[in-house]
């Protein structure tokens, strides 16, 4: 009777180590499994370096959404992404969205900011008013190599 209990309190700590462990897998992952309701929409940069696909869309330090993908469009010569917004956040068709970062480590992130159109933005449809993120090498670049005159 001693053994049996025994071995089964072995097998309950088994099977929840398993379970935890499964559950760290999927968070650590970013393995989604609920499909949320969410719509595209288009943005082209001049520069979306250190950004990366799954980042953050965020409104008012909000996050309603994430960046599905990033390529180069061939014909403009600019950094496209498609940002995957939740159903439950409209925004006006001019709104600006721009790259940031957040924090010491510095993550990118999209940020929108609110427009004043009266028209909202449609699925598929593009933002025309982007920002890209502000590059600090150029930066000092110019200012040492400017001439001190």
């Amino acid at each position: 009777m001693k053994k049996t209990t025994i071995e089964l309190y072995v097998g309950l700590f088994v099977i929840i180590g398993l379970l935890c462990s499964a559950y760290l897998v999927v968070q650590l992952g970013g393995l989604k499994l609920t499909n949320k309701d969410r719509y595209t929409v288009l943005a082209y940069f001049s520069s979306v370096s250190g950004l990366k696909p799954g980042a953050s869309v965020e409104m008012a330090g909000v996050a309603v959404g994430e960046v599905a993908r990033i390529s180069l469009d061939k014909e403009r010569q600019l950094a496209k992404l498609e940002l995957s917004i939740d159903n439950d956040y409209i925004f006006s068709e001019d709104v600006i969205a721009s790259v940031k970062t957040s924090g010491i480590i510095g993550d990118k992130y999209i940020n929108l900011s609110p427009g004043g159109a009266e028209f909202d933005l449609e699925p598929g449809a593009t933002i025309f008013n982007t920002e890209s993120s502000l590059d600090i090498e150029s930066l000092v670049s110019k200012y040492i190599f400017s001439d001190k005159e």
